[in-house]
């Protein structure tokens, strides 16, 4: 694996995580909140199947910059123009298909619909399916039921114990991927790499998002992959998915159930199955 920075704006460079394969080639996008390194696990199984890989730290996540602007879709969605360009000059990545999870699948719908030139496809990993604004219909609502908690003073031996004690059934891979979500500071504590202004104003943006507007602007194949196991939001996500499957050019979704939000954390192997065959011989093919 080859570590890059690039520079994708005045203002800010993003990190960016290669593996060269010679089977076709996956851009790898994280959610709210989280970083690349929660993709380590599917990285490795897509390129033992020969593929490229490039995981991506979004800007002001994880290894990247953290500049004060840039956290709309219009300006990630160019973010990741940049990259997808130097990938194809500098590896011979030519036209990926961008897997996001949570925000990150909003991320490569919106990518997508303003970029489809440079996209053999789209993956959304539990995310991307349902609009924010048709749940909480107040932002004052969104931004009170979804503002993360504030962690700061908590050691991070607990942090640890805590999330190995939630997740006892995910490879160390997937651990590590989270415990990566959090700066280790000196006094023995952590902090977010995302601050809580760039959260939430990431968050305000995905309040605004509809998925079925910018679906339909998308003129490459979209694969959906929801998390099953939880009735209620099961219910919203099969309303989201007939809906959009009216909408997308070209759509199909492969239910993981029962599983975690973090499917790609949770299940690489399987994932990277999925995303192989659906490349091989799917809806990418």
């Amino acid at each position: 694996m080859k570590t890059e920075s690039v520079r994708v704006s005045d203002d800010c460079s993003v990190v960016v995580d290669i593996l060269d394969g010679d089977g076709g080639c996956f851009m790898l996008v994280h959610g709210l909140a989280s970083n690349a390194r929660l993709w380590d696990g599917v990285a490795q199984e897509l390129n033992e199947l020969g593929h490229g890989v490039a995981i991506i730290d979004q800007r002001g996540h994880g290894r990247s910059d953290k500049p004060e602007t840039g956290y709309d879709f219009a300006t990630i969605s160019h973010d990741l123009k940049i990259v997808a360009n130097y990938l194809r000059e500098t590896s011979g990545f030519s036209k990926p298909v961008a897997v996001g999870q949570s925000w990150g699948a909003a991320v490569v719908e919106s990518f997508a619909g303003a970029y489809p030139d440079l996209l053999k496809g789209v993956v959304a990993v539990d995310g991307g399916m349902t609009a924010l604004s048709e749940k909480f219909y107040d932002w004052a609502e969104c931004i009170t039921a979804l503002t993360p908690p504030n962690m700061l003073g908590v050691p991070w031996d607990n942090f640890e114990s805590m999330v190995r004690s939630t997740h006892p059934d995910w490879p160390e891979t997937g651990i590590q991927g989270v415990l990566a979500n959090m700066e280790k500071l000196p006094n023995g504590t952590f902090r977010p790499w995302l601050s809580r202004e760039h959260h939430l104003e990431i968050l305000w943006h995905l309040w605004q998002y509809s998925p079925f507007e910018t679906c339909a602007k998308v003129g490459v194949p979209i694969l959906f992959v929801p998390a099953g196991g939880d009735a209620p939001r099961d219910a919203e996500k099969k309303d989201g998915l007939q809906r959009l499957s009216k909408i997308a050019m070209k759509s199909r979704a492969v239910w993981f159930d029962p599983a975690d939000h973090d499917i790609h954390a949770q299940f690489p192997k399987q994932l990277s199955n999925l995303l192989h065959a659906e490349f091989s011989m799917g809806i990418f093919s």
